[in-house]
């Protein structure tokens, strides 16, 4: 059986997961509360992390060994890179990398990748693609997401955009990607703009992070009822 782990980076990203699925039980491990509960005939494991790349990695590493997920989906918001990407466009992850890390750190050390990407699960990646085309009226955006822990300029943006090329950024996503690749355990980010380079700064941020959140959580729920199929 499957077994789903759910990881938003704060608690308002959490929130409509909470309200949306009748969790039965709450565990603490590592100063963080899991919901434990069922969604689709699969066991969900449902936590926020705390904001930073070590936080996410900590909650990412529980779930796995303390829960023993199968399958880790991170949930949550994002700012734009990518010039075409709109406020309330949801990007999923097709490959996570971090933009604050030297690039042959990780493929001259440990978990000495190929390339400096973490790619998506392809069954999570299929499953999302799936649930796209059930919604062709939703601005769903399938690429690459860069992680750093810094709230991103316009000066910083140029820089990172003509180093990668991302649609989206944010302080965690590639440090889950990370951990579940070091685990083998799938992983698939799906993240809501909140703020872009015409609609920027963190009031924007906090003025659309709850809906933001919620058009997230719809569409993590979307492609879990296509992996359930």
């Amino acid at each position: 059986m499957k077994k789903i782990g759910i990881l938003c980076a704060g608690d308002e990203e959490l929130a409509p997961f909470l309200e949306l699925i009748p969790f039965l039980e709450t565990r603490e491990k590592a100063m963080v509360k899991f919901h434990l509960g069922r969604f689709c005939g699969m066991e969900l494991v449902a936590a926020y992390s705390g904001v930073c790349k070590v936080n996410a990695a900590i909650a990412a590493q529980v779930m796995i060994d303390t829960f023993q997920v199968t399958h880790l989906l991170n949930c949550g918001t994002a700012g734009a890179m990518d010039e075409q990407v709109k406020l309330f466009d949801t990007i999923i992850s097709e490959q996570a990398l971090y933009h604050d890390v030297a690039e042959d750190i990780l493929t001259e050390f440990h978990p000495w990748l190929k390339e400096n990407v973490f790619p998506a699960g392809k069954e999570l990646l299929a499953a999302a693609k799936a649930y796209s085309l059930t919604v062709p009226e939703e601005p769903i955006r399938f690429g690459k997401m860069a992680t750093g822990e810094q709230f991103i300029t316009m000066e910083k943006r140029e820089e990172i955009n003509q180093r990668y090329a991302p649609l989206s950024v944010d302080m965690e996503t590639a440090s889950m990607a990370h951990v579940c690749y070091a685990n083998r355990v799938p992983f698939l980010s799906v993240r809501t703009i909140t703020d872009t380079p015409e609609a920027a700064g963190i009031e924007t941020f906090e003025k659309n992070c709850r809906a933001a959140s919620e058009i997230s959580a719809k569409i993590l729920l979307g492609i879990l009822e296509q992996l359930a199929k």
